[in-house]
This record gives C-alpha cells, sequence and structure tokens, in this order.
C-alpha cells in the first residue's frame, strides 16, 4: 500500500466511524498538495512574481451529501488528525470564527464560496494529510484548497484553479489571521506533475517550469516550528506596503532597484531594506527558472544563496537554527562553477524547512551533511528528504 493508498484508507475509515457505519459511504475524494517555494520569497503579497511547486504530500478529503435536518442542511466534518474531532456548520446562518485553525479554515472556505453566490449543499468531509505542519510547506493551504475543492464539487460549483485559490487565500485571510498572499494556494491548486509553477501574483497567469532530470529536490525540515498568524509575518507584509507608499508605487513589484537607491535617503532604513529584498529577490525568479529547466547547479547555487542573505539580512525572516543549517548544507554543496547545487530558507520564515535543489549525484552527500551536524546531541533535530514535483489539487479514484 503507497502512501496515497493510506490516506485513502484512513480518510474512507473515518469517515464511517464520524457519520456511521451503516450509512452510505463516501462518493469521491479529493486531494491538494503541499508546496515548497523555490525562490520569490515574500514577494506574493507585492504582486510580484513566484516560483513554487506541489510536493508529493497533501491533504486527502472523503465526501460525501449529508442530509436535511428540517429542511436545513449542514457541512460536517471530522479532522482525523486532529484526534477524529468534529466540526458542524448550519448553511442557513451567518458564519463565524472560532477558535481552532482546521474548523476556520472549513468555515471560511465555505463562506467565501456563498459570498460568491454560490449555494453549498449540505456535505460530509473526513480529513486527514501527511504535509507537515509548521515546516512552511503549506499545510493549511493545502487543507483549504482541499476542503474547497470538494465543497464545490459536491456541490456542482465549477472552480477554475485560480478562483479555486482566490476563496482558499481569503478563507485563511479572513478566518485564520494571516494576511498570506496568493502564491500557497495556487501552487496548491494549478502545479504540474515534474514541474514548478511560474506565476505572476498580480494577474496570476502562470505557466509549468519543466525542471531538468538531472536534479533532485531535497526538503530539510529544521524542527523548528512558529505560528505564521502571530509571527512578525503581518508586520512584514505592513512594512512592505508602507515601503510602496512612501515610493509612490501601487506595490513594490512595481519600484525598480534604481528607483530604490535613489530614494532610499529620506526613507526609514527598516523600509528601505525590506523593499531591497522585495526587488531583488523578483529579480532573481527568471533566472532561476532558466537554471533548473536548463539543470544549471552552479547558476542555482548563486541564485538561492542570495535570496537566502536577502532574506537573512534585509527582509530579517529567518532564525540563527535555519542559517546554520543552511550554510551546512552550502558547505556541503560547494560554490562557484563546481557548485553542486543552491539551497535557501524557505516559506515565511522564522523556523520552517531549507530547500535544497541539487545535482542527483549529490543528494547523499547533503544527507551525510545534516546527520553529521545534527545528531542526537544537537540543539534540533534536522532531517531531510527527496521530494518530487506533483499536481495540483484534483479528485483522485481508490485502487
Amino acid at each position: 500500500m503507497n502512501r496515497r493508498d493510506r490516506l485513502i484508507a484512513r480518510v474512507r475509515q473515518g469517515y464511517r466511524l464520524a457519520f456511521g457505519t451503516k450509512g452510505p459511504e463516501p462518493r469521491r475524494f479529493f486531494a491538494a498538495p503541499g508546496r515548497v517555494n523555490l525562490i520569490g520569497e515574500h514577494v506574493d503579497y507585492n504582486d510580484g512574481y513566484v516560483l513554487p511547486c506541489a510536493i508529493n504530500r497533501e491533504t486527502l478529503v472523503a465526501a460525501g451529501s449529508g442530509p436535511e435536518v428540517g429542511g436545513r442542511g449542514y457541512v460536517e466534518a471530522v479532522a482525523i488528525d486532529a484526534g477524529q474531532a468534529r466540526e458542524k456548520i448550519a448553511l442557513y446562518a451567518p458564519i463565524q470564527r472560532t477558535e481552532d485553525s482546521w474548523r476556520n479554515l472549513i468555515r471560511g472556505a465555505v463562506a467565501f464560496l456563498e459570498s460568491r453566490g454560490y449555494g453549498v449543499l449540505p456535505t460530509r468531509l473526513a480529513i486527514a494529510g501527511d504535509v507537515p505542519m509548521g515546516a512552511g510547506l503549506s499545510s493549511s493551504a493545502s487543507f483549504t484548497v482541499a476542503v474547497t475543492l470538494a465543497l464545490a464539487q459536491l456541490s456542482r460549483i465549477p472552480l477554475a484553479a485560480d478562483e479555486l485559490a482566490m476563496v482558499a487565500k481569503e478563507a485563511e485571510n479572513a478566518f485564520l489571521g494571516t494576511a498570506c498572499g496568493i502564491m500557497d494556494p495556487m501552487a496548491c491548486a494549478a502545479s504540474s506533475m515534474g514541474s514548478a509553477l511560474l506565476l505572476d501574483c498580480r494577474s496570476l497567469q502562470h505557466m509549468p517550469i519543466p525542471v531538468s532530470k538531472k536534479l533532485s529536490l531535497i526538503i530539510i525540515d529544521s524542527g523548528i516550528r512558529r505560528e505564521l498568524a502571530n509571527s512578525a509575518f503581518n508586520t512584514r507584509r505592513r512594512e512592505s506596503e508602507a515601503a510602496a507608499r512612501h515610493f509612490g508605487v501601487k506595490a513594490l513589484r512595481d519600484l525598480t532597484m534604481d528607483a530604490l537607491e535613489a530614494g532610499s535617503s529620506d526613507v526609514d532604513p527598516v523600509l528601505a531594506s525590506r523593499a531591497r529584498h522585495v526587488v531583488s529577490e523578483i529579480a532573481r525568479v527568471e533566472p532561476t527558472a532558466v537554471a533548473l529547466s536548463q539543470g544549471d547547479a552552479a547558476a542555482l547555487s548563486r541564485l538561492m544563496r542570495a535570496s537566502h542573505v536577502s532574506l537573512r539580512d534585509d527582509y530579517e525572516v529567518t532564525v540563527p537554527e535555519v542559517d546554520r543549517l543552511t550554510d551546512t548544507v552550502w558547505a556541503a554543496l560547494g560554490d562557484g562553477d563546481d557548485a553542486l547545487g543552491g539551497v535557501r530558507m524557505t516559506g515565511a520564515g522564522f523556523g520552517g524547512s531549507v530547500v535544497a535543489v541539487v545535482r542527483k549525484s549529490a543528494v547523499e552527500r547533503v544527507f551525510d551533511a545534516v546527520q553529521k551536524t545534527y545528531n542526537s546531541t544537537a540543539q534540533i533535530r534536522a532531517s531531510a528528504d527527496v521530494y518530487t514535483m506533483a499536481g495540483g489539487a484534483r479528485e483522485v479514484t481508490p485502487a
């Protein structure tokens, strides 16, 4: 039984336990992957270009029609990974936030589908996943996209990938309190197998970037967890917006490096640093896409190193433990024309994961470096694994 089959078995059993073994079986199954961002960090809410990819870890939902009681319908859900915790949302009353994150994401999905004029039908959901939580791999976007897709499909609501992603984003913004951008749900909704997703976060135009088969994707979980909504993430967004106002542009995507340097003398140095990261990071996206498609490990080394340094010094979203982990992998890969690949922090920061894109021959070198540096005597336990680039959200058929 493979990873997907195990998840299907879990949600099917969870559905039966929650809604009765004598009742109808779940009718359909839906999956949405997690994602890792390869370059373009903290750029999506600045309307820039980003380059994430979906990964072969996902949230899976078993879905079936729910009953109407006295002419009133409900969305009922069970979160298998939260100890079979239950949720029940009335479809005939205003939907309010609650305290639990996973409940809020479901409530937000229902609320924003209905705010678009769609009628959500009574639905039963059982949800489980294997995207590591708090590791910077978009477990919340994966969850929300999968739930939104299931609700839409069971209610016969036609949603294109960009609208699916937008509903998930709005749910997370309004019901979870995280000022995230569109990148995470778009990566979860619209990615293609074996490719990164080049996304314009203003227009939502996107295209797959096939990644050279010479390269392997490694994600290293630092073991350091953070609550995104309670971190400095929202502060960074406010600082970016303040910098854009100072320079008279709609978003930092519209600021050039020349204009930034010319106008930096009369701006708060912190805002100038935030703007410098965003402008320079956007400029790294296109050459990274080219390097990925060509398997250019040396170019990836330069670009990903520059991204990490910018995130560390200008945007200040790394932590010392993640910096040391990144330096450990970078030393193992080498630099210059002989570099075997690139490495940097990924996600919102303040903990989470490190991503490396390396020549296949360098995978064991990375594993050895992480194992030797982060063993049982280390303060943190970092773990590395090879991931594959997956496709976006979709209905799945049990084997």
